[in-house]
């Protein structure tokens, strides 16, 4: 019987050696034993007795086909993913949609769907009626065992799966209780934006033991506006974010969140006489309309200063910036390279999460495979 427990995701670099050993295979093609060692900085027995239980978890295998001649002794047998013993089911979840996927044990998407559905527009209980509903209609026909489940969500998450979320209504809703006892596999909930840090740190090897740890910082606006990053030990969330300068859109002392996530900037621009539902009509507007475009600008500019403030405290070397504030309005997104450059004068990488589809699959994949890898020997379908 699996452990039903739910959790918030603990976002931690891989600690142990066979979470090591499994975070290089996954990553990897082949690799021996030696290279292992290698890499992980640990002893030879260390990961021969972590290779080994990962085996015995049907999670790595070896392929004995594909053996390297090194002369006399033990011949060195390449080490790979097994194929997934069990699939994972990520969720995110948005204001006006949501994305449910299933994932093997390598972050590979088997299916994956978009709910069309407004968790602002319902209450709690059947909203998440839906996403049990499209989670059940992707595992249909699938022979694999379904091992946890991963959600991420805007607002704050306790470290029992409650969430509290101004933008979905949401006041203490246990989502991890509820997926628990429906799917009767353990649920991991955490906030959108450690998620997607999460997954840089996730698709990145980790750093040899006697090298410094580079630092991703992860800067998010769409629904919500947020910043966290990852270091040696695994994923922060910065904050509060420093409160928004004056502007066009009369921000002065404002939170980061209230002024600059979608709905927040909308509704200043909407106080100023132009109305849009969405961002990416509103950019649509700018085409024809200077002052929509400016106020496209001013949100673009002000994100650029909260984003400075942020790098500021961390000093990355790589900026991941994310969400539909930049994926939506490439005009915007140039303004905001161009203010971050004034404000933050230093040799750093900015790299885009180009697509809300990719950003949404980034953060349901990091929170669906947090445990496995970060306590792989522990979970059994």
């Amino acid at each position: 019987m699996p452990n039903q427990a739910h959790f918030s995701a603990s976002f931690a670099r891989p600690s142990t050696p066979a979470a090591k050993c499994m975070h290089h295979i996954r990553l990897g093609q082949q690799l021996i034993r030696n290279e292992l060692v290698e890499a992980t900085g640990l002893s030879q027995p260390t990961v021969t007795r972590a290779v080994t239980a990962l085996m015995q978890a049907g999670l790595v295998r070896e392929r004995p086909d594909l053996t390297l001649s090194s002369g006399p002794g033990r011949p060195n047998i390449p080490l790979e993913l097994a194929p997934s013993p069990w699939i994972h089911a990520g969720v995110a979840i948005g204001t006006k949609s949501s994305y449910v996927a299933l994932f093997d044990t390598k972050g590979r998407t088997l299916r994956d769907a978009m709910l069309e559905i407004s968790a602002a527009d319902l209450d709690p209980d059947t909203f998440i009626e839906h996403l049990i509903a499209g989670v059940n209609r992707l595992t249909t026909g699938l022979d694999l065992p379904l091992v946890g489940i991963g959600v991420a969500t805007s607002g704050k998450v306790t470290n029992a799966g409650v969430v509290t979320a101004s933008n979905l209504g949401w006041d203490g809703v246990d989502i991890a209780g509820r997926l628990n006892y429906q799917f009767s596999v353990p649920a991991t909930v955490a906030s959108a934006i450690p998620a997607i840090a999460a997954s840089e740190l996730q698709a990145s090897p980790l750093p040899h033991p006697e090298q410094p740890t580079p630092i991703t910082l992860t800067f998010y606006a769409d629904d919500s506006v947020g910043a966290a990053y990852s270091n040696d030990l695994g994923v922060h969330v910065i904050g509060p974010l420093a409160t928004t300068r004056g502007s066009g859109l009369d921000t002065l002392g404002m939170a980061a969140e209230d002024a600059l996530s979608t709905q927040g900037f909308l509704s200043r621009v909407s106080d100023q006489g132009i109305f849009a539902n969405s961002l990416g009509e509103l950019v649509t507007i700018a085409k024809d309309n200077e002052t929509a475009r400016a106020f496209l600008n001013d949100r673009a500019t002000l994100l650029a200063h909260t984003a400075a403030e942020a790098a500021e405290t961390v000093k990355p070397s790589t900026l991941v910036l994310s969400g539909s504030a930049f994926s939506e309005d490439p005009q915007g997104r140039s303004v905001f390279a161009s203010q971050l450059k004034k404000e933050y004068d230093a040799d750093i990488e900015l790299r885009l999460i180009p697509t809300h589809r990719e950003n949404v699959r980034a953060a349901a994949r990091a929170v669906a495979l947090d445990r496995l890898l970060n306590e792989p020997l522990t979970l059994v379908p």
